[in-house]
């Protein structure tokens, strides 16, 4: 789960991340949460697991700018084709700091975070409908998508996702890849289409029809589950064609 937009502008340079310890420092990340996707502190998980979780070695982050948390972050360790990896369960930035690269900072963080440790990768889930996540995820990061779960974690029926069904796409972003590397420097182009690929259609925004036409959106969900659920057998997700759709391709060849 993510929430951020990827425009690129000037970053707020006042901000410090870091790792989170205590008990009110929990409980404030859970208060970032709230105000990110409109769930009551606590809804998403208990501050007591998040203290047991970084007291064990896991990876909990807080973006302050002075004395208030701004953004927030959390992982657990985790196996992705074979490898060690961080998976982040949450990435988020209250409202009124989005559009900052603050998202950016806070994954970035968790990047440097995983190639201290030794980890081969960073994975997440994010809706696939939601084009500028995808767009943030896959080409400011440098990510891949690999896997398509229906209804991953089942009703969430907070302001961002509503009662829609939590279809999820996995993002693996390879700490060495060169595709990691490249996106440091500059978000990568949009994809131009090869033989071979198949393109999948995104809506513009998601978000905004959920709220003016909740069949529409469910259409939405349909079609892109149809289209895209079984092509991840063997194909990625490598990025978006500017017109917006998904360029599907196959795995041996994006390998």
């Amino acid at each position: 789960m993510t929430s951020d937009t990827p425009t690129a502008e000037t970053p707020k340079t006042n901000v410090d991340i870091r790792l989170l310890h205590d008990l009110d420092e929990m409980h404030a990340l859970l208060a970032v949460a709230d105000a990110v996707w409109g769930i009551a502190p606590g809804g998403l998980v208990g501050p007591d697991f998040l203290v047991a979780l970084t007291h064990a070695g896991g990876y909990v982050s807080g973006a302050f700018e002075g004395d208030r948390m701004i953004g927030a972050s959390f992982g657990v360790l985790a196996r992705h084709r074979g490898d060690w990896c961080l998976h982040s369960h949450i990435t988020g930035v209250v409202p009124d700091r989005q559009n900052t690269r603050l998202g950016r900072r806070l994954k970035q963080h968790q990047y440097e975070w995983a190639r201290q440790h030794g980890l081969t990768a960073i994975t997440w889930t994010f809706d696939p409908l939601v084009r500028r996540n995808a767009w943030f995820n896959l080409h400011v990061l440098g990510a891949v998508g690999t896997e398509y779960h229906e209804n991953f974690y089942g009703p969430l029926r907070d302001d961002i996702n509503g009662d829609d069904d939590s279809d999820r796409l996995l993002a693996r972003w390879d700490i060495e890849s060169s595709r990691s590397r490249e996106a440091l420097t500059a978000p990568l182009p949009v994809v131009e289409p090869e033989p071979g690929d198949h393109l999948v259609p995104t809506p513009a925004d998601i978000v905004a029809t959920r709220r003016t036409d909740d069949a529409a959106a469910r259409r939405w969900r349909r079609s892109l589950r149809t289209d895209l659920q079984s092509l991840l057998d063997d194909h990625d997700v490598v990025g978006l064609t500017a017109d917006g759709a998904y360029v599907v391709r196959n795995r041996t060849d994006n390998s």
